[in-house]
């Protein structure tokens, strides 16, 4: 029983840490997407095409992802080799998920568009990745 509650103790710290990375990381992002005007268009997700709103929707999304990153990289995430590599991983992942299925599937428009635009928001993704494990990992070595 004490090795169960253990494990579900570290999942819950891992997942801690994962959000608190993936909102540094979606801070950093959506600095960038504040610049290129994206977020009205991250904003559409929910009806909306405030800037504001688009912030509030990239952030909540940043964070989920980064809880997921977080309980699948927190075993490696005081390894910087690991780590870092993961989160380019993940973030090209979500890349390709978010960028180029489910956000041009809410307004009906063409998936998997390459492009000038879908590269920036490749850089866009692998900064976000590359953040959110360098997030993690700091927090990993200070908690140890």
């Amino acid at each position: 029983m004490a090795t169960i509650a253990h494990a579900r103790s570290r999942a819950l710290t891992h997942a801690g840490r994962g959000l608190i990375s993936g909102l540094g990381g979606g801070v950093v992002f959506g600095a960038l997407m504040a610049v290129t005007a994206m977020l009205p268009i991250v904003a559409m997700l929910v009806g909306s095409e405030s800037a504001a709103v688009g912030a509030v929707v990239h952030l909540a999304t940043s964070a989920a992802i980064g809880l997921g990153f977080g309980v699948l990289a927190g075993a490696v995430a005081d390894r910087v080799r690991t780590v870092l590599p993961a989160g380019l991983l993940c973030g090209v992942v979500w890349w390709v998920l978010g960028a180029l299925v489910l956000m041009p599937a809410f307004p009906g428009m063409p998936l998997f568009m390459l492009g000038p635009p879908a590269m920036m928001r490749l850089m866009g993704h692998a900064v976000y990745g590359l953040v959110t494990a360098a997030i993690l990992f700091g927090l990993s070595r200070t908690h140890v």
